[in-house]
């Protein structure tokens, strides 16, 4: 597998594990450097994130993917996702959004993560 089949890989094994709440598999997936930027412009830190997931602040409930682009420069990356996700979050009701994520990613070891994620509509 090459490295831009690698990083749509876990693109959405992030999305089974965001559904799921799976913290291993979440934790896998995101350095321990990554901050989230919400759409709002709040940042999140990766153990913030994955709380939020975990404790239910963040409810996901299904991804369906459309578009994933991946500029790969080394052991850095650039990968632009478009997905529609169904999900409750911060207390509102349960919606079906286009969710665009623009993710850094670093390669480690050998291994692709999720260094940081910015989130808009698309």
């Amino acid at each position: 597998m090459n490295d831009k089949e690698q990083i749509i890989k876990l693109y959405k094994e992030m999305y089974t594990a965001m559904v799921n709440k799976d913290r291993d598999e979440l934790e896998r997936v995101h350095d321990e450097s990554f901050v989230l930027v919400h759409m709002t412009g709040m940042r999140q830190s990766g153990e913030e994130y994955i709380g939020s997931v975990m404790d239910g602040t963040l409810n996901y409930y299904s991804a369906s993917h459309e578009d994933m682009q991946a500029e790969i420069k080394g052991d850095t990356a650039v990968l632009v996702g478009r997905s529609r996700v169904t999900a409750a979050v911060f207390g509102g009701g349960k919606h079906t959004w286009r969710l665009q994520l623009r993710f850094q990613l670093v390669k480690k070891s050998g291994s692709w993560r999720f260094s940081m994620a910015s989130a808009s509509t698309y």
